[in-house]
């Protein structure tokens, strides 16, 4: 499988590469490259979903896309929770090029409220998790339906998690970006 980039340049999007960074839970850097990738199919839905987003006056901000299985097992190794990540034994969606983590900027660029940060990894990141207040439950429920609309399925405990369907059929792509 081909990996496609993404750039804020060619897509109107937002990238903020937290593994990238040691602005995630690890607080360590998790991959030494600052690129965004998907397979076509994936970067073809993630299209779709841009110009949802830009019809409700909304960005897209991604936060992570295609990651090597080295990376996904620094991240297992550092917190191995089945319910939040995938044994790199298995392979993650992520490692497919078929997952993208994300979430939605308003039109001053500021992030809306999900209730939750990227990567808690507890059960108010749950999609239906009421606890979180009515102005992050709505925000959820934006980012849904349009990814859903741009034909993503969904990971039920990550709010900012989207995947293609029969995610597992993809191959593990081995490749260093």
């Amino acid at each position: 499988m081909k990996l496609l980039e993404i750039n804020s340049e060619k897509f109107n999007v937002d990238i903020d590469l937290r593994y990238a960074t040691d602005n995630n839970f690890t607080g360590n850097k998790v991959y030494n490259y600052n690129k965004c990738f998907l397979i076509k199919e994936a970067l073809d839905k993630l299209k779709k979903a841009i110009i949802l987003a830009e019809q409700l006056d909304y960005k897209i901000r991604i936060y992570d896309s295609f990651r090597t299985q080295e990376a996904q097992k620094k991240l297992w190794d550092f917190n191995p929770d089945p319910n939040f990540l995938s044994d790199p034994q298995k392979g993650s969606p992520h490692s497919r090029g078929v997952a993208i983590d994300l979430t939605l900027l308003d039109s001053r660029g500021k992030e809306l409220d999900m209730g939750t940060e990227f990567d808690t990894f507890d059960k108010t990141s749950f999609h239906g998790n009421h606890l979180v207040g009515k102005e992050a439950t709505i925000n959820r429920h934006i980012l849904l339906s349009i990814m859903t609309i741009a034909g993503f399925d969904f990971y039920i405990n990550e709010w900012w998690h989207y995947q293609l369907f029969n995610s597992r059929e993809y191959p593990l792509i081995d490749i260093k970006p």
